[in-house]
């Protein structure tokens, strides 16, 4: 039914641009399209119209007619974009499928500046952007911008462009005070948010300004409290279910994992065993302060030319997931850049340094508190005796695993007490994750580019061939300070680790038939240490048969080279260490590890047969050996995507509607991704069996890695934007996403954690009367499987409101907005392993002026 309402909206509009032509011109969405200039999509000005590839905007003053209280968050309402929300003070932006929350695969621009946070080579949602009353607008590829950009952006890219203090003086001063946690009685009462920006923008003259911002943002965040269990099934061979499991492991509560797990035999049965581990809700501090504020010094020393130099810096006090979550406290963000740019070539280089301060991982703050208060052997020890004597008191199986775990646990560390705070504030200091729970990691990004517009520098020759040119240059290094903990240096010579990248492109565009068709192509390299020169091709065509009318089409491909994380993490936690997946750093795991897949099902088989066929446990290891299988990954490669996509704008119904539709197919190979696997204790090939068996004498170790399978996706969105009347406009976008098929499928595979349906609709009012306005949306999804490290399993649908007010007061230069965001309260989850989203209510005041 979706794809037959598609095509009808598609051929009926196709059907009236016949008459658009012969219609009087109007103050319409004919005008404002048509004028509207992008920059994103080919790095240089040109019509949004005759764009090559797919291109989203939202503008600032589009985004303040909707429901959101933050363009940022407004993104969700953008054709072909998913929001994921980790924490209340962090979004992350995916398009086109693979989204996680920490999302490498997606680039993040402020005025061409990428903003990501170099240790994990991806932004901490919109901590470095620009504040609200600095944003003018905002760009997004929902495709691979690599032969571009370069910058790992193989799923998309957003360039967030802020207003240029020469065009855009004066004092903008907003507060935004809002509740939420309505209704969450059984854990929190409600709760106030606040959010504070100010803008300050002054053009002292025609060659010199200056602009400051900075903004604030407190509350309390949303929680995670996902109770189900991950293990359901450890226990299987002994009929113990659900809070009769003893290895029972909740998604939100941490420290009972599977390295937190011993199989007991007791009484002649094995049973896998966990620690008790302590709930996120017990044990996360869920106060969000976040800080942030740049100041920007610009000279135009002539017209068309303009220097800019900025800082901005960033204090981040809130909760952020990846394969764990992590509380940030006093994390910081710093950044220096300057910009030079004419209508012949520009140069930029920035740095950007991070500081995670007193950040720490809540699984590992879980664990360790366990231990600190006793030793995993000493608890199981206690456990075993415990168990044995309440089954010969004359309690039930299940019920002598309750009594042994209440008994081993006489004297734990309690969330809420002086001693557990006390012991908190030790562990959260201790950096190292066998042992504490510390994020201490210091990096820093050095990056500078250079751009040249041929056709500018040659006017006449482009002019007689009608063609342009453009060529550029950039060079990338991330410096980390080794903390013995997240990284060592493997060079062991005592200095920095270091990780460079080199890269350039050349993009030919001509346009024939009386400019009706532009060609273009573009052919990039990049080089990063470590791996052989890439090349990065792009070919595009665009067809207008007229103004209000144009057919893209476009072919490419893209390299992701591994971040930071992925090729020289060194983590101890919990007993299994994540390594990076370079040689120089993973030497000899590969060749001489188990997978920990194999190893699960053999360690299962055994206790099966010892509990349910009464084989000894040396005769279920000899029977069931053959289970287990060597590691058949090897050292990381770049992950690779081809990309196709077609699609069309256009303007009909007498110049009241924009249609803007895209379809892109893509394949992928070499999904950089984990695999668990362990080395046994032992060269004795008749002794490694027995040594997997046992978790106490194998050396386990996470491994970034490529998957073996090839992957294909494919997918397409409509937009629609009608114009009622001068009061209302409607807005509604479909995007479908779908996951074709899994070439030698094995396992690997990134999870593609995208719902297929994702549809949303906005209706705008302005003026309804003298100058109030208002606006309300509403959007859907459908549920999805969502694979990571921290949980797997299926993110049900859901769908909620959006809805505002405003009212603008001339004479005092006040805006008031009255809204909220899922104003239902029905609350859902855009991640599993993430918080459980409610209501926002809010009232926003932004008052403005002009010169100063």
């Amino acid at each position: 039914m979706n794809q037959k309402l598609y095509l009808l909206i598609l051929f009926l509009s196709l059907k009236s641009f016949s008459q658009n032509e012969n219609k009087k011109p109007q103050d319409s969405i004919k005008k404002e399209e048509l004028n509207e200039i992008v920059i994103t999509a080919s790095r240089r000005s040109e019509n949004l119209m005759r764009s090559p590839i797919t291109i989203e905007q939202l503008k600032s003053a589009e985004a303040k007619k909707m429901g959101s209280p933050s363009i940022y968050e407004a993104l969700e309402n953008v054709k072909g974009v998913q929001i994921i929300t980790p924490s209340l003070g962090f979004k992350v932006i995916n398009t086109r499928g693979f989204a996680n929350s920490t999302n490498v695969r997606f680039a993040q621009l402020v005025d061409g500046i990428d903003n990501q946070a170099p240790h994990l080579g991806a932004p901490i949602a919109n901590a470095l952007g620009a504040n609200d009353l600095d944003i003018d607008k905002i760009e997004i590829i929902p495709g691979t911008a690599a032969a571009l950009y370069g910058m790992n952006a193989i799923n998309g890219l957003a360039n967030i462009q802020t207003k240029n203090p020469f065009e855009y003086e004066g004092i903008s001063v907003q507060q935004l005070t809002g509740v939420n946690h309505v209704g969450n009685v059984d854990r929190f009462s409600p709760k106030v948010y606040s959010q504070f920006n100010l803008r300050l923008a002054k053009a002292f003259n025609e060659k010199w300004a200056f602009k400051i911002n900075a903004s604030t943002t407190g509350g309390t965040d949303w929680f995670a409290d996902d109770r189900t269990d991950l293990a359901p099934n450890a226990n299987a061979s002994t009929n113990l279910f659900g809070a009769d499991n003893p290895a029972y492991d909740e998604v939100n509560g941490y420290g009972n994992e599977s390295a937190n797990r011993k199989t007991l035999n007791l009484n002649g049965k094995n049973y896998v065993v966990a620690r008790t581990g302590y709930r996120e809700t017990d044990i996360s501090d869920y106060d969000i302060q976040n800080y942030k504020a740049d100041v920007g010094l610009y000279f135009r020393p002539k017209a068309g030319h303009e220097l800019s130099v900025t800082y901005k810096t960033v204090l981040i006090n809130t909760i952020y997931q990846r394969s764990n979550r992590f509380r940030l406290d006093d994390y910081t963000l710093n950044q220096f850049s300057a910009d030079y740019h004419t209508p012949i070539f520009q140069v930029k280089a920035y740095a950007t340094t991070e500081n995670t301060g007193n950040s720490y991982n809540l699984r590992s703050l879980a664990e360790n508190m366990d231990r600190a208060f006793k030793s995993d052997d000493k608890w199981f020890a206690d456990y075993s005796t415990a168990y044995k004597n309440a089954v010969t008191n004359g309690s039930a199986v299940a019920d002598a695993h309750k009594i042994a775990r209440m008994l081993s646990d006489q004297g734990r560390f309690e969330p809420g007490t002086e001693a557990y705070e006390n012991k908190k504030n030790e562990l959260v200091d201790i950096n190292n994750w066998d042992i504490g729970a510390a994020l201490r990691v210091k990096s820093t990004l050095v990056h500078g580019e250079g751009l040249i517009n041929w056709d500018k520098a040659f006017v006449s020759f482009f002019e007689k061939i009608d063609a342009k040119l453009l060529s550029g240059v950039d060079y990338r290094n991330y410096i980390i300070v080794p903390d013995g903990n997240y990284f060592i240096n493997p060079k062991n010579d005592g200095g920095n680790l270091t990780y460079q990248k080199f890269g350039g492109f050349t993009q030919l565009t001509k346009d024939l038939f009386e400019s009706k068709l532009r060609l273009g192509a573009t052919l990039r390299i990049d080089k990063a240490d470590y791996f052989e020169a890439k090349f990065t091709p792009q070919f595009t065509a665009v067809y207008s048969p007229k103004q209000s009318l144009s057919f893209r089409a476009s072919y490419q491909n893209g390299y992701r080279f591994p971040s930071i994380f992925e090729g020289f993490s060194n983590v101890n936690s919990g007993g299994v260490k994540r390594v990076g997946g370079l040689r120089i750093m993973s030497d000899g795991i590969f060749e001489n590890s188990y997978t920990k897949a194999s190893i699960d099902k053999f360690q299962s088989q055994v206790n099966s047969d010892v509990n349910t066929a009464g084989l000894t446990q040396a005769q279920a290891i000899e029977k069931n050996k053959s289970t287990l299988q060597k590691n058949p990954y090897t050292y990381l490669k770049p992950e690779f995507v081809n990309s196709f996509e077609i699609g069309f704008r256009g303007i009909a119904l007498e110049n009241n509607l924009f249609i803007d539709a895209d379809f892109y197919y893509n394949s992928y190979k070499n999904f950089i991704a984990q695999v668990e696997a362990s080395i046994p204790n032992t060269t004795d090939p008749n002794l490694i069996p027995t040594s997997l068996y046992s978790r106490t004498t194998q050396s386990r170790y996470r491994l970034w890695t490529n998957s073996k399978s090839k992957i294909y996706n494919y997918g397409g969105s409509l937009g629609l934007k009608y114009r009622i009347d001068n009061t209302f406009t409607a807005l509604t976008n479909l995007t479908y996403t779908k996951l074709d098929r899994t070439d030698d499928k094995d396992g690997l595979e990134d999870g593609f954690n995208t719902p297929e349906f994702n549809v949303n609709g906005t209706l705008i009012a302005q003026n309804i009367w003298k100058n109030l306005g208002a606006s309300i949306t509403a959007r859907y999804q459908n549920n999805f499987d969502y694979v990571s490290f921290l949980v797997s399993g299926t993110v049900p649908a859901y769908w909620s409101m959006d809805a505002q007010v405003n009212y603008y007061f001339k004479k005092s230069g006040i805006t008031t907005k009255l809204g909220g965001t899922n104003i239902l309260n029905k609350a859902y989850t855009s991640i599993l392993g993430g918080p459980s989203i409610g209501g926002l209510y809010y009232l926003s005041l932004v008052w403005e002026t002009g010169k100063i």
